[in-house]
């Protein structure tokens, strides 16, 4: 019950600020189904469809995602969009849509929604890492390559012991692991399927680490109790220690290089943005600028880390 609370919420939250508008008013019903898939449920004359239903699905965090997998938490997604419309009908009638603040909320979003788009498509475009690239780097740091022994695993972790004991028996009856995992764990892996990825002693819990080392390839463990829950795992891949190869590490080694490239484009982009630029900085204005007194009874913020990315 506490996890459906949860989906709703969440759902009704980013339904509410996604605000992707569902379906049509009246005479246009027909059309949009036959556009958006099966309608769904009609709200004071507009449609959500099928099609809207799935959009809604993909804003949702991964770990929410599998919630969604039952008729139970579809009912209940269904329910937010339903609510949502429901909350845009009404504010429609009481004006809020029109108000000042909503049209200045609107026009900064959009302001940023176009930003956004502009920097992602530069960015993208330009920061691009060659193979040649990430072999040079791969070459002149090895060391960082060397690794000990590692398995490759993936779990399926509940809260209770019947709950593992249940799943264990789906298992023995030929259930798939990872669809197990996704519809029943309760961990951020849940959406991979379970997979905890590559990982070499030290980096589990003991408990955990031990069952998951003596496991043999593709064997499935029995089930395992650690302070998070109760653990089903299975071992998926051994490697011995030594130097990862080049094709092993190149996928994470592109994506470690990749956040240092795009801010070198990304400064690359404000210099050439500015030299084509008429600007006037009044540094005098700016050093008179004064900030917002805090509210009595409320501390300050921290600083935000500046950490290189």
């Amino acid at each position: 019950m506490h996890l459906k609370k949860t989906l709703s919420l969440l759902a009704l939250a980013l339904c509410v600020t996604g605000a992707s508008g569902c379906g049509k008013q009246g005479g246009e019903a027909k059309s949009e189904s036959q556009k958006g898939g099966a309608v769904l449920a009609e709200v004071n004359g507009t449609t959500i469809t099928e099609n809207e239903f799935n959009k809604e699905l993909e804003t949702l965090p991964p770990y929410l995602k599998p919630m969604t997998e039952t008729p139970e938490g579809k009912k209940e997604m269904l329910d937010t969009m339903v609510v949502r419309e429901l909350i845009l009908q009404q504010a429609s009638k009481d004006g809020v849509d029109k108000s000042p603040q909503v049209a200045a909320k609107l026009e900064d979003l959009k302001k940023r929604v176009i930003v956004e788009a502009f920097l992602k498509k530069k960015v993208e475009e330009s920061a691009n890492i060659s193979d040649a690239d990430l072999q040079a780097y791969y070459k002149k740091n090895l060391d960082k390559f060397k690794t000990g022994d590692q398995i490759h695993a993936s779990h399926i972790l509940v809260k209770t012991e019947g709950e593992a004991q249940a799943i264990q028996k789906e298992l023995k009856n030929g259930a798939d692991f990872a669809t197990l995992a996704k519809k029943h764990s309760i961990d951020g892996a849940a959406a991979k399927g379970g997979d905890l990825g590559w990982f070499g002693k030290g980096s589990m819990l003991p408990d955990f680490e031990k069952v998951a080392f003596s496991l043999k390839e593709g064997e499935t463990s029995g089930i395992v109790q650690t302070k998070f829950g109760y653990h089903i795992i299975k071992l998926t891949g051994k490697r011995s220690a030594g130097v990862r190869s080049f094709e092993e590490v190149k996928d994470q080694l592109k994506q470690a290089l990749l956040p240092e490239k795009q801010q070198e484009v990304f400064k690359k982009l404000k210099e050439d943005l500015k030299k084509g630029a008429k600007l006037n900085v009044h540094e005098d204005a700016l050093k008179n600028l004064k900030g917002k007194a805090p509210e009595e009874g409320k501390a300050e913020p921290a600083a935000l880390p500046v950490t290189k990315p």
